[in-house]
């Protein structure tokens, strides 16, 4: 067996994540990059150190996980979601039932509570939003951001939803409150059912095709019948109708 494979094997057993469902290529030229920077001549030296240091589990993750997010990505998409899908799911259900899966630092959910805010005023909504990275989930929490996260927000929406201190941005607690946080692994947890959404955007494209299709046959069974996936820009579904989909519109799919 070699190191790579070895070093894979151990990270599954001591910390329970599966580095096998990750794109081989692109793991190995990010962690030989990692080690490269700490100065760690072999796998089984910095799994020492994965172990040993307390911070250097939650650091990996966030350098494996590419906590890289901001308000409205993908303007026009946004855009579809608030003037086609969410007035077509609201046509059925006051109150609908939000997955934002893979999360990151909160910009995404705090994106769908802005939106539904405007659109359902009054209505409560349950958005509950997913990372399997502890640390990002407490910026999240905090909800406090740079003017790049913030720069598609219109400046109306700026002033209204988000205070500006110390040159962040902080979100209102009126948002704040509309989301709930919590960990999950999409490679082996359980997933909750029963949604109208679910928003899972450039994630997906850093695994295994294998992996790919067992999430997004995972996230078709969380979906309530005429539910949506949202996903990235960069993605596609290209089995979608097998994992019993429709495709709607660039970024969007039905649960038939």
């Amino acid at each position: 067996m070699s190191e790579f494979l070895r070093f894979k094997e151990m990270v599954y057993n001591s910390f329970g994540l599966d580095l096998n469902s990750y794109k081989e290529n692109q793991l190995k030229r990010r962690l030989d990059s990692m080690l490269s920077r700490k100065n760690f001549s072999d796998y089984q030296s910095f799994f020492n150190h994965l172990k040993l240091e307390k911070k250097a589990w939650p650091e990996f993750l966030d350098y494996l996980t590419i906590n890289v997010s901001e308000f409205f990505r993908d303007v026009k998409m946004f855009q579809s979601l608030e003037t086609n899908i969410f007035p077509e799911l609201l046509k059925t259900k006051s109150n609908l039932k939000i997955w934002s899966a893979a999360c990151s630092n909160g910009c995404e959910p705090y994106t769908i509570a802005i939106i539904l805010n405007e659109i359902s005023m009054g209505k409560r909504h349950q958005i509950d939003a997913t990372d399997l990275d502890k640390t990002i989930l407490q910026a999240a929490l905090a909800g406090s951001y740079t003017a790049d996260s913030v720069r598609n927000i219109h400046k109306d929406r700026l002033s209204k939803y988000f205070t500006l201190d110390n040159g962040k941005y902080n979100v209102c607690q009126q948002i704040k409150g509309k989301v709930t946080f919590k960990q999950h692994n999409l490679l082996s947890d359980n997933y909750p059912i029963g949604y109208d959404l679910i928003v899972c955007r450039n994630v997906t494209i850093y695994f295994t095709r294998e992996a790919q299709d067992k999430v997004n046959s995972r996230f078709a069974q969380s979906l309530n019948k005429g539910g949506f996936l949202f996903i990235g820009g960069s993605e596609t579904i290209f089995n979608y109708l097998d994992l019993g989909f429709e495709k709607v519109s660039p970024c969007f799919y039905r649960k038939k």
